[in-house]
């Protein structure tokens, strides 16, 4: 049986915000967060994401509220969707593991429930200093190669596990895709 359940994000996604909400309910289970490039995943996938397909867009939009309203959770579809979340997705691996926490929620909540544009330097500042990082530290750190090539290499090995979305859940080398399959990871979580 597995230890832990692996949770590939990027900020970016409101599914992954709506799954993390969750996640941060459920105790005695360790989830490991590994942060993917979203934009990147589907260049390696040859995949077009639903942001810059209409129809797509406007249902994920709707069905997003659905399960908010649903889950009583505080999110507002953002003004300002989709955004690069390069820098932001590095910050996290850069961040030090005590902040880790604060940094997720911070960004998350943001992002998703503040209507925040997170890709803002100013804005990034402001945030990143909320979370007790020093903000000349953290925009040198997320131009680190060391931090670049990790997050490129998280990605990769996304990608060659055959994820190619966020949220994706992987426990006992299976994979389940969609904020909506997290009861099937505990599931197998629990086997």
């Amino acid at each position: 049986m597995t230890k832990e359940i692996d949770f590939y994000f990027d900020f970016i996604s409101p599914y992954s915000y709506l799954a993390h909400l969750k996640i941060k309910q459920i105790k005695k289970i360790n989830f490991i967060y590994k942060p993917v490039l979203l934009g990147g995943l589907h260049n390696l996938q040859g995949i077009t994401a639903p942001a810059f397909i209409k129809p797509k867009l406007k249902h994920m939009i709707s069905d997003c509220n659905l399960i908010a309203k649903r889950d009583k959770s505080n999110f507002i579809w953002n003004s300002k969707f989709p955004i690069n979340s390069l820098n932001i997705m590095r910050g996290y691996l850069f961040t030090n593991n005590e902040n880790k926490d604060l940094y997720l929620n911070t960004m998350f909540d943001a992002y998703w429930k503040n209507n925040l544009d997170i890709s803002s330097e100013g804005i990034l500042k402001i945030l990143v200093e909320k979370c007790k990082i020093d903000s000349n530290s953290f925009f040198e750190g997320v131009k680190d190669p060391q931090i670049k090539e990790k997050l490129k290499n998280v990605t990769q090995a996304a990608h060659d596990k055959e994820i190619f979305g966020a949220p994706t859940f992987v426990v006992n080398d299976k994979i389940f895709w969609g904020q909506d399959r997290l009861e099937f990871a505990l599931d197998e979580y629990n086997k």
